[in-house]
């Protein structure tokens, strides 16, 4: 006990007076920050219960404690003595005032209220935020978005304690962590009746079961299809990132830039290989096959040499999205080279081809000496 003391001691004095309800806050966000980002745990479920707290209430709650520092009475309390006849001497114009902003003298707001508009307003600012990040070169994606949510409420956070400082003590707002506790350990350990003692059992065991319920849907969700995807992309006159007008003329020695995508929905981290080929082919006509049964005559592209231009590589966590801007120099000239990014997910073979890996995009340029 005393060693716990002292090591609260040794921290600065405006932490040791931050609100208890803030500093579980500032603890929540730290979390958060570390199941989203630290490499082991981001792949663990604890990022899913804490995302969703600290998206859905976090910042609202501290948006409202930065507005309503004082503590505040219910409207059925503040409204107790409305059915009460005036007393003698009061007077009318005054009585007349409160009946006309509604009879309830109230300051603040209670904690339901706060709890409520702590999830609307998230609600709110959540997306508000990512509107702003929208428009910033750091775009909508995963370490932006907790930069900027985490900033937010953290600096909601310092205002609404020392908007708290500024008040007198008995007019802060808390939360009765002390008076909850009492409460329902008497309610539940010391119950009036056998009924009651029943109730509050099976009441308990109905809470478990829903928090369990919850909890496992949450943390283990269905994996549904697991995949991954490439595509080519290039730049719009409005710097818009766009599926059209490839660049297909090249002359020997010119490059032109255009732009890699990656996204992972393999419901796991992946490392990610691209291998960039180059690929002579021909066409030869007339190639019979057997598909289904059933022969049947074809065109069969194939491939008479091949050279490797680069590889770029890459993590992602799931439903990560990764867009890389290349400049492309074809080292083969004639018509029809083909031009193969190959996309593997994990390991690379020794021989990068088409037939290799399931996932991969094609480009044909035709290249003048």
């Amino acid at each position: 006990m005393t060693e716990s003391r002292s090591l609260v001691a040794m921290l600065p004095r405006p932490v040791r007076r931050l609100p208890a309800d803030l500093a579980a806050v500032l603890v929540l966000v730290a979390a958060t920050n570390i199941a989203a980002l630290a490499p082991v745990i981001r792949d663990t479920p604890l990022r899913v219960p804490l995302g969703l707290a600290f998206v859905l209430f976090v910042p609202g709650y501290a948006f409202i404690a930065a507005l309503f520092p004082e503590a505040g009475e219910s409207p059925v309390e503040a409204g107790e003595s409305e059915t009460d006849e005036p007393e003698l001497g009061t007077d009318a114009d005054t009585a007349e005032s409160s009946l006309f902003q509604g009879g309830l003298p109230r300051s603040g707001i209670d904690g339901i209220e706060r709890v409520a508009l702590s999830f609307g307003l998230s609600i709110a600012i959540t997306p508000l935020l990512g509107l702003v990040l929208n428009f910033t070169p750091w775009g909508i994606r995963l370490v932006p978005i907790m930069v900027a949510v985490s900033g937010f409420t953290v600096i909601a956070t310092v205002v609404a304690a020392n908007r708290r400082w500024e008040l007198p003590e008995d007019e802060r707002f808390y939360v009765p962590y002390r008076t909850w506790y009492a409460a329902a350990r008497s309610e539940l350990l010391e119950p009036d009746t056998r009924a009651d003692a029943a109730l509050n059992v099976l009441l308990a065991l109905s809470v478990m079961l829903a928090i369990a319920s919850v909890s496992y849907a949450i943390m283990v969700p269905p994996d549904g299809e697991q995949f991954s995807a490439i595509y080519i992309l290039t730049e719009d006159d409005d710097g818009e990132l766009v599926a059209d007008d490839y660049p297909t003329e090249f002359t020997q020695g010119e490059s032109q830039e255009i732009v890699l995508g990656v996204d992972n929905h393999e419901h796991r981290t992946v490392d990610y290989t691209v291998v960039l080929v180059e690929q002579q082919v021909a066409i030869e006509a007339n190639q019979t096959v057997i598909e289904d049964d059933e022969t049947v005559t074809v065109n069969e592209t194939v491939v008479e040499d091949q050279r490797e231009l680069e590889r770029f590589e890459t993590q992602l966590a799931h439903n990560e999205s990764w867009h890389h801007s290349h400049d492309l120099e074809p080292t083969m000239t004639g018509e029809n080279v083909r031009l193969v990014w190959l996309l593997y997910p994990d390991e690379v073979p020794a021989e990068p081809s088409m037939d290799s890996t399931e996932y991969y995009v094609h480009l044909w340029v035709d290249v003048e000496e």
